[in-house]
């Protein structure tokens, strides 16, 4: 729309590619971030863009059934029976709580592990989260370093009016590229990124519950409609767990 708004009122794509400009914004603003955060943080970060280009479908319907499942088969053979379903589970978070389950954790000891992992899981996913809002918060003041760098090029050419059209247009395009890299690229990464990220932690809360009901015994007809309840109301945490 932005572009549409810009030729209806004349004016030219063209005029928007300048290699200079997109030099001095995007190397300065991807400079800065790399100096701002350890290596493996940016790492993650690139690595966080394909999550929010194409997200991973939320099969909470799979899930709840798996948990109920699990229940079933635990009170028709007993917990130890987890042990191998336990082993060849490929969800890290459900494999190793499952595995306290069978090592005849204590609840209390196994909701407290359980709640860590998420915690610790929810800090390191949210990484990227800083890293996409440190170049929304760099892009536009390296911006304004083009302009007054396109400016300075055009006063010290004044007497060549042949190099005062690049100058200027480098002065103006950067400050453009640094607003459009933060507002329309990586704040709502960020944005994006975040709802992912609740999504994720919020699943995983759900199979904290089940994991923990498991363990307690309960029947799972009642597991299952606690479940729905848990996922059609949106909400999750510890105080759910408890």
């Amino acid at each position: 729309m932005i572009l549409g708004g810009m030729i209806i009122e004349g004016g030219h794509i063209q005029s928007l590619m300048q290699i200079t400009a997109l030099m001095i914004v995007g190397g300065g603003a991807a400079g800065c971030i790399i100096a701002s955060f350890p290596l493996d943080h940016t790492i993650q970060a690139l690595k966080a863009l394909t999550i929010c280009i194409m997200p991973p479908k939320n099969n909470h319907e799979k899930v709840i059934a798996e948990l109920t499942e699990l229940c079933q088969f635990a009170r028709k053979n007993g917990i130890m029976a987890l042990e191998s379903k336990a082993k060849a589970h490929p969800d890290p978070f459900t494999r190793k709580g499952l595995t306290l389950v069978v090592d005849g954790i204590d609840p209390a000891m196994l909701l407290s592990i359980l709640e860590t992992e998420l915690e610790t899981f929810e800090e390191h996913a949210k990484v990227p989260i800083g890293v996409f809002e440190g170049g929304g918060a760099y892009a536009p003041t390296i911006g304004i370093i083009g302009a007054v760098l396109g400016l300075i090029h055009v006063m010290s050419n004044l007497d060549d009016p042949s190099k005062l059209g690049g100058g200027i247009a480098t002065a103006f395009v950067a400050t453009i590229y640094g607003l459009a890299i933060a507002n329309i690229i990586a704040l709502p990464l960020a944005s994006k990124y975040k709802i992912r990220v609740h999504e994720m932690v919020h699943e995983k809360n759900m199979i904290m519950q089940g994991i923990v009901a498991l363990q307690n015994g309960e029947n799972p007809h009642f597991l299952s409609q606690r479940l729905r309840a848990f996922v059609a109301g949106g909400h999750g945490g510890k105080e759910a767990a408890h």
